[in-house]
Formats: C-alpha cells, structure tokens, sequence
C-alpha cells in the first residue's frame, strides 16, 4: 500500500489492487468488481466515475447511450447510480472482447444490471436516439467526439462529454485559435454550438491528476 498508485495510470486494475478499495462505498464497491476483472485500465475507472456522478446530478432517468464507450464501464456506472434508467446501450466500431468479462463482474455485484446493459459494434452515428435518451462519451478522440454531439443535439437528447485528442484538421476551432489554445478553441465552439442549437450547457473539469483532458461539456435542451 506504500506503492505509489497514480489515477492516471493506464495499468490494469488487477486482484492485486483489491486493497487499494477496501471502504463500502459505492466507488470502491465499483473499484472491487473491475479488479475482479482484471481487464480496464485504471485511468478508465477514476474517468468513468468522475463523468458519471457529474452526470447524475444534473439528468436522471433516460435510456444510457454511451459513444465510443470501449468495455461499457461509464454506461454501467450510470445505471448503477440511477436506477430509474431503463436500459444502455454501449456503442463502439469494435467491442473490446474483454468487456463480457467486464460486465460479468459489474453484475456479480449488482444483479439488476442483468440484461439491461446492450453492446453494439457499429459505427457512433447508426444508433437511432430521441429525446428521452442520455448521450455520455468519454474521451472519443478527435471528430467522434463531434459526432456524439451531432447525433444528441439532432435528437434532442442530453449530453456529457469529455474529449479528447483535439484533431485541428477535422475539428473546428471557431476563429479563437487566435486567442486560446487550439483544443480549448475546439471545445468552446462545440459549447458554443450546442447553445446556437437551443441547449443550456454546463462547464466542468474533472481532476487533472486523473487526465489533462479534463474539460466536461454537458448540455440539455432549454
């Protein structure tokens, strides 16, 4: 337990790290079941956590979408946080085959996960949403992250992001490159976006210790 034990760490979580969630918190219940994995990266627990309770506490309820969602851990965690939620749907172009794996210790710990978590290979933009659905994607890199956005705001649906890999060639910078940073510029015209297409937003950063991408962009219709 001396070791030092970095959020940021793309090291998998393992039966190894078991005493590093010892407390019955919920997070720590979480972090329990993916060691009982030995599948994710650890960066991808403190991520999925930090954007799924920043997440709560602004939607509840709808059907979980959840973009380039890789094992499914954040679409699980925000079943697991709101119950209310009928169903998610992971979306990815390829499924990690490890994400059964995955899914299968979530609902160890938490049976009424059972069959209501879909994972779906397919490109981001085929699934069909609507209104009552909530849109998460952590870190889609470059356009995906616009495609999350394009397909949430089209149906109306609620939205967090968290993006990253900040594509200058494909993703657009506003005009305020001249100002700002070129991935701020990119994330402060999806805010901007999104209210020019009617939505509220909220700006948040989870803690950098975990990532440096760390600007969270969540967004409702007014």
């Amino acid at each position: 337990m001396g070791r030092a034990f970095s959020p940021s760490s793309k090291a998998r979580l393992t039966s190894h790290d078991l005493d590093r969630f010892p407390s019955s918190t919920l997070f720590d219940r979480i972090g329990r079941a993916v060691c009982a994995a030995g599948c994710l990266p650890r960066k991808e627990l403190f991520e999925a956590w930090e954007v799924a309770r920043r997440t709560r506490r602004l939607f509840r309820g709808g059907r979980i979408v959840d973009f380039a969602a890789g094992h499914g851990l954040l679409a699980q965690i925000m079943l697991i946080l709101d119950d209310s939620s009928p169903r998610a749907i992971a979306v990815d172009t390829t499924i990690p085959p490890s994400a059964a794996k995955l899914h299968e210790a979530i609902v160890d710990s938490w049976p009424r996960l059972a069959g209501r978590v879909e994972f779906v290979p397919a490109p981001l933009d085929s699934v069909p949403l609507d209104d009552a659905d909530v849109v998460v994607s952590s870190h889609a890199c470059g356009r995906l992250t616009d495609v999350a956005i394009d397909a949430a705001a089209t149906a109306r649906a609620r939205l967090a992001v968290l993006p990253c890999c900040h594509d200058t060639t494909a993703c657009d910078m506003g005009g305020l490159e001249g100002w700002a940073d070129a991935a701020l510029a990119i994330d402060m015209t999806r805010a901007f976006r999104l209210q020019g297409r009617g939505y509220r937003i909220w700006t948040q950063v989870i803690p950098d210790a975990i990532t440096p991408k760390n600007r969270l962009l969540l967004a409702a219709p007014r």
